[in-house]
């Protein structure tokens, strides 16, 4: 009886927050020194200029997403209509790794089925790569998606994709950046909010992190903190960007929730100048 009232408590906030969303180890380079924790970075506008990009075909990012769980495909559509109201600056990729529609439970606690999906996602990742070698590649994820993002991460030869952009990752705080840091040539930006309560919040005590149970405490919403005894090198340290969310933001329709980053203006003025590398 116990389980079955812990498994409605969970179905029920991930469909609430749900609802909220709308229509092998690789070589790295040698780094000398250490540095203390991660620094904290305030959430800045780089600056759109003209929206209206005159690239077109593999001349545009190429940005793969990875949609959160439940296949719900609210990131996606999100970011889609974002850049199709500026001139579609980039071209978006949607890569298909949940279990299945609305099935979220399996996938925000199967990191197993991460991995694979991380893997068939990195090799996606080096084919095209090999056919448009000169184009530029952006890996973008969102919550339980960020598990799969940060799996090919863990397996891609450094500087593979040109940057990852994690949006409220429902991995855990100490999971293991490095290989995905040194993946990225242009590091890692993650997207976190202390208000994200209910999905990052009540919903992992319940069902845990997607790379760990016992955890409950997600990178999302309180940032990425590496474990005692393994801090980052300066040089991973340096790729990793933690933006949390503030007043400043709000302008754009981010409210701070699970969805938040998913607001159209948001997208435009934070999101699509960092997959354009403008």
């Amino acid at each position: 009886m116990k389980r079955i009232v812990a498994l409605t408590l969970i179905v029920a906030g991930l469909v609430v927050t749900a609802a909220c969303a709308g229509p092998f180890q690789k070589q790295r380079p040698v780094s000398r020194g250490q540095s203390p924790s991660p620094v904290e970075y305030r959430t800045h506008c780089t600056g759109w200029g003209d929206p209206r990009l005159s690239l077109t075909g593999s001349d545009r990012p190429l940005v793969w997403v990875l949609d959160g769980a439940g296949d719900l495909k609210g990131c996606s559509n999100a970011l889609a209509a974002a850049s199709a109201a500026v001139g579609h600056p980039v071209e978006f990729e949607v890569f298909p790794w949940s279990h299945g529609y609305r099935r979220l439970l399996m996938d925000q606690i199967g990191m197993n089925h991460a991995r694979e999906q991380g893997n068939r996602l990195a090799a996606a990742i080096l084919d095209r790569k090999a056919r448009e070698p000169d184009r530029r590649v952006v890996v973008v994820g969102h919550s339980a998606g960020c598990a799969v993002a940060l799996a090919a991460g863990d397996v891609l030869p450094a500087d593979a994709i040109d940057r990852m952009i994690l949006l409220a990752p429902s991995v855990s705080t100490g999971y293991d950046l490095r290989p995905s840091l040194w993946s990225a040539k242009e590091g890692v930006d993650v997207y976190c909010s202390r208000k994200d309560w209910v999905a990052l919040g009540f919903v992992m005590r319940v069902v845990g992190t997607t790379d760990n149970f016992w955890s409950g405490a997600a990178a999302g919403r309180l940032g990425f903190k590496p474990k005692k005894g393994s801090p980052l090198a300066a040089e991973e340290a340096a790729r990793l960007r933690q933006h949390f969310w503030s007043e400043e933001v709000a302008w754009t329709g981010h409210d701070g929730g699970h969805h938040g980053m998913h607001a159209p203006e948001f997208v435009k003025a934070y999101l699509l100048p960092q997959m354009t590398g403008n």
